[in-house]
């Protein structure tokens, strides 16, 4: 092995050089974590067969494959040059010209594996190689299946989320036309120079895929021809059946709009043989070379040349090949410094955006000057960034830029100043995915309290504040920031009256709505509420409303509360009676309120006696009236 050229999930890529052939070969090796999944053995052994069953000039070609020890590999053509991903990113956005001649070769390769059954299903611009002989390839059948097997559940959903066909979000299924919705989105982001979906987790754009409609790439970019709009929107409809059947179809398609368009692609093709090739007999070196049909030499020709004239012309024509080549390769070798001066430190030099996260903006500014660029200051709002400091750059960290172009660097403000509406009655998880949406931390669990509002509401909102400080009453609306810990004070409803519930009985209703009940139940006289039942729960100590868990005391009935017998011995009959009333008790006699009698005659005896406790509403006897 030579050198590693790539590293992917399932394996790394070395250049080697194939020994009993003496060219150089591209080694696929598995990584050895996984030597022990079958699924993923499987998968490297099904994209050396779907690849090896596949002869087409834009395919990349599987030499060999097999396995040392527990190490399982394969060998394929060698492609020096890069991949579409790394063109994009360095152009971003290709002309129309590059794009067709590039989806022309891809569809190419793709249409050969439709004939065969095969589908890709790992179709992005990572696996379409660009060779430096100008040879454009698809490669990395890993994912490849049959036709015939197009379930795709669980770990098998593997292809990019970005190029990911609708029907694989929403069934797991796939066939040529998942393939032909990748081709879309590469289409379309060749033509505009980013994906069209975009988000911050892979599930948003797997929804994205599954919901939306692909925009027309002309909206991005108003130089795209019609033709290539609507090729973009047939091939991403989201339902299947509304796209071409395979690439063969889109092929068709695309090289109608070729001509529509006056475009001509010019794909360098590996070299077929059109004759039999000529061994001159001499260890020289050199590769076999092709002789032409049409110009095979007669028979008596060849007989009639002796060995020596056919080794003097032959010496001649490698002289003369050679100095050629020698002026190509001093030519390109000028070329190739020019270039590198050019684009190494001359005028089309680029620089790489340094990090300066952490700094203020002045030291940032230095760094980025530094750098050859400039800096322009941009005011962000942000978490966990102190204010005055850098958060970052945009564009980012890394990326390279043309000299002399402005970064702006991105000054923390600290958190962003929220303003809360008023929580006062509102649902308690509607009240804290309001806080939560406005990047404000709620604590867990809500404090809960026995008030009269609705179960389930808030009743208070306590804010402590990220900076220090008091805490602040956000029951009716307030100013925090973000970062900030709110604590949501939530009703569970009214405590349970139990009022004229026996002991027993009213605990076990306590208990429920988990109150605890004290074990000494003090007694009161009551006039309304039976002996031996509750009258009511006694006040919390400290004030304020009962929590669950909280222990409360029931309060017990004595009845009502006795009465003592008023003096009324000497009084008149009407005015014991009424002042015996006048204490809660009754007065009772046989004489009946006639001719004044009752005004005349006096009380000398009562029963029950004067001074006993008597209940409210007993009947005091006269037992002896008279003048």
């Amino acid at each position: 092995m030579r050198a590693r050229i790539a590293r992917g999930g399932m394996a790394t890529v070395y250049v080697a050089t194939d020994l009993r052939l003496e060219r150089r070969v591209a080694l696929k090796v598995m990584h050895g974590h996984l030597s022990d999944d079958t699924v993923f053995q499987s998968r490297f052994i099904q994209e050396a067969r779907s690849a090896a069953r596949l002869a087409d000039p834009h395919v990349v070609n599987v030499f060999d494959q097999g396995q040392d020890g527990e190490t399982a590999y394969l060998v394929m053509e060698y492609l020096p040059g890069i991949t579409l991903r790394e063109l994009m990113r360095e152009q971003r956005r290709l002309t129309i010209p590059q794009t067709v001649t590039i989806m022309d070769a891809v569809l190419s390769g793709l249409a050969a594996a439709h004939r065969g059954g095969i589908i890709h299903r790992d179709v992005k611009p990572e696996n379409v190689l660009l060779a430096e002989d100008g040879r454009i390839k698809i490669g990395d059948f890993g994912l490849a299946r049959a036709t015939t097997a197009n379930t795709a559940t669980g770990q098998m959903l593997l292809g990019t989320i970005a190029y990911l066909a609708p029907e694989l979000v929403t069934r797991g299924t796939a066939d040529a036309r998942s393939d032909i919705y990748a081709l879309g989105i590469l289409l379309y982001e060749m033509l505009v120079g980013e994906q069209p979906y975009q988000g911050e987790q892979p599930m948003q754009i797997a929804f994205q895929h599954a919901t939306d409609s692909v925009p027309r790439p002309s909206v991005k970019n108003p130089g795209v021809p019609e033709p290539l709009d609507e090729l973009v929107l047939w091939a991403t409809e989201r339902a299947p059946d509304d796209r071409p059947a395979d690439a063969s179809a889109m092929l068709d398609r695309l090289r109608e709009i070729e001509r529509e368009l006056g475009i001509f692609p010019q794909v360098a093709r590996a070299v077929a043989a059109a004759g039999p090739a000529i061994d001159d007999g001499i260890d020289s070196g050199d590769v076999t070379s092709v002789l032409p049909s049409t110009m095979t030499a007669p028979t008596s020709a060849v007989d009639a040349t002796d060995n020596s004239t056919r080794l003097r012309r032959r010496a001649q024509r490698r002289s003369t090949r050679g100095g050629w080549l020698f002026a190509v390769v001093v030519l390109l070798a000028a070329l190739a410094g020019g270039a590198g001066w050019w684009f190494g430190s001359g005028p089309g030099s680029m620089v790489s955006v340094p990090t300066v996260a952490g700094m203020t903006f002045e030291a940032a500014q230095a760094q980025v000057v530094a750098g050859g660029m400039l800096a322009e200051q941009r005011d962000i709002y942000s978490l966990d960034v102190a204010a005055g400091l850098a958060v970052g750059t945009d564009p980012a960290e890394g990326t390279r830029l043309d000299k002399n172009t402005t970064v702006a660097v991105l000054i923390s403000q600290g958190p962003q100043p929220q303003t809360i509406p008023a929580l006062n009655g509102m649902p308690a998880d509607l009240a804290r995915q309001t806080l939560v949406g406005m990047k404000i931390t709620v604590t867990d669990p809500n404090e809960a309290s026995f008030t009269d509002a609705a179960a389930g509401s808030v009743i208070g909102a306590s804010v402590a504040q990220r900076s220090g400080g008091s805490a602040v009453d956000c029951t009716n609306g307030c100013s925090i920031h973000e970062g900030d810990t709110a604590t949501l004070s939530v009703s569970v409803g009214p405590v349970p009256d139990v009022t004229g519930q026996s002991p027993d009985a009213a605990t076990g209703i306590l208990n429920k709505v988990n109150l605890q009940v004290a074990p000494d139940k003090p007694s009161e006289y009551s006039n309304t509420i039976a002996s031996g039942t509750v009258i009511r729960i006694a006040d919390r100590d400290g004030g304020g409303n009962w929590r669950p868990g909280d222990t409360v005391t029931l309060v017990i009935s004595k009845g009502p509360q006795p009465i003592a017998v008023p003096t009324v011995v000497g009084l008149t009959i009407r005015d014991a009676i009424k002042k015996l009333e006048a204490a809660g008790l009754k007065g009772r006699t046989d004489i009946p309120d006639t001719l004044g009698l009752w005004d005349v005659y006096r009380v000398k005896g009562v029963t029950p006696k004067e001074g006993t406790l008597q209940p409210p509403g007993t009947s005091i006897t006269f037992t002896d009236v008279g003048l």
